[in-house]
């Protein structure tokens, strides 16, 4: 009963970290038109700060995940909370453009750790018949801080612009109070103390198919993720259709609750019929949708196939938590999951400033960049993980 208890404490503070997290995050995409009005510059250049923050993400996974396989999780997760935190205050009183972009490119770093750290010490913590509903569960953390992110752009914006949601964003930091009382180190981290260490490049050398492997899926499904949602509020809905900031924030609310309904129901079925099969079915699923999606006028068209792809991204999304800590060389676990994850990030950095050139170009139609993106890599997803490989029975932690 212990250790279940203590399991659920591990699976709440590293869904709220990564909730938190991602609001973070996502409210850069509801106000980076108003951050280029204040620093006077254009739309694709205010996007090049989303561009820096996903592109140095793996920098903070290689950086907090080897900290954490050296001095444990727990700390480290702490200390990566509190860096986001403080980067997220200080973007909001950036005085230049410059300064802007630099703490943007440090939120990146720091955000990049969250993910592999809280997913590593979650799935070394937690009994193996939970892995699929709670990789659900955590990965619809990143929905939830976009909601939450919605939410506060819809309340706050008109009182206290960008640079008070930013400020607001610093909030996240008293979560580290609730880790520090009530979160246990991941005891396969501290079984693993007495064993030797073994160099990370020794490993990844071991493992050199399934890095590249790894890194190029996670490529495809940051494509997936952020193509389907970093301009789509502020470049599609807004500039293209012309839609309300109240009708904006209801939209971007349906598609979060399908995100986070998606990531639960597909991480749960993954562990009765398999990751890679759950991914395939979402991914393919997700092809017939975007016609509904990137092409209907009606806001209410528009917001039901908002829903359903996001469920669908995030359907296949919610599966990786589990999938990549299961694929995880074990010595490594801190630094696997969210470092090929976040490489795979760097390589999709380019998403949003590309899909804003592609919409500029056809004079601020943004549907053809959206369809194009989400298209090719359902596709390519659904490819390279079903001739992939899964571990779904394989041991770690509580696992035994």
């Amino acid at each position: 009963m212990s250790d279940t208890r203590n399991a659920s404490k591990v699976v709440l503070a590293a869904y709220l970290g990564w909730t938190l997290d991602a609001f973070d995050f996502f409210i850069m995409i509801f106000v980076f038109d108003d951050v280029a009005k204040t620093f006077g510059v254009g739309l694709t250049t205010a996007s090049l700060a989303i561009t820096l923050t996903l592109a140095m993400r793996a920098v903070g996974a290689l950086i907090f995940g080897r900290l954490a396989d050296k001095y444990g999780r727990r700390p480290v997760m702490m200390a990566n909370i509190l860096c986001f935190s403080a980067l997220e205050l200080l973007s909001g009183l950036a005085p230049t453009l410059l300064a802007f972009m630099v703490l943007r490119a440090l939120f990146g770093i720091a955000m990049g750790g969250e993910w592999g750290v809280g997913g590593s010490l979650t799935m070394e913590s937690v009994p193996a018949k939970w892995r699929g509903w709670v990789s659900g569960l955590l990965q619809a953390g990143y929905p939830s801080g976009y909601l939450l992110a919605t939410l506060a752009y819809g309340i706050f914006n008109q009182w206290l612009g960008w640079r008070g949601l930013f400020i607001i964003g610093a909030l996240p930091a008293l979560l580290v109070v609730y880790i520090r009382r009530n979160v246990p180190e991941s005891p396969d981290w501290h079984a693993r103390q007495a064993r030797p260490r073994t160099p990370i490049m020794e490993v990844l050398r071991r493992h050199a198919g399934l890095t590249v492997y790894a890194v190029i899926l996670m490529a495809a499904f940051n494509f997936f993720s952020h193509g389907t949602q970093d301009i789509y509020p502020k470049a599609f809905l807004k500039v293209q259709h012309g839609f309300s900031h109240g009708t904006i924030t209801a939209i971007a609310i349906t598609y979060n609750i399908g995100a986070m309904l998606g990531g639960l129901c597909f991480g749960a079925l993954s562990q009765k019929i398999g990751r890679r099969r759950a991914i395939v079915i979402a991914a393919v699923l997700s092809l017939p949708i975007i016609p509904l999606w990137a092409f209907s006028n009606s806001p209410w068209l528009l917001a039901l196939g908002a829903f359903l792809m996001q469920f669908m991204v995030q359907g296949a999304w919610g599966v990786i938590p589990a999938h990549l800590n299961e694929l995880s060389p074990a010595d490594i676990r801190g630094t696997f999951p969210g470092f090929v994850y976040q490489l795979g990030n760097f390589l999709a950095s380019y998403n949003a400033t590309l899909q804003t050139a592609i919409g500029a170009h056809y004079n601020h139609n943004y549907s053809y960049a959206l369809a194009g993106v989400a298209g090719v890599v359902a596709v390519v997803i659904a490819v390279l993980v079903a001739f992939g490989i899964e571990r779904r029975d394989m041991i770690m932690g509580r696992a035994a």
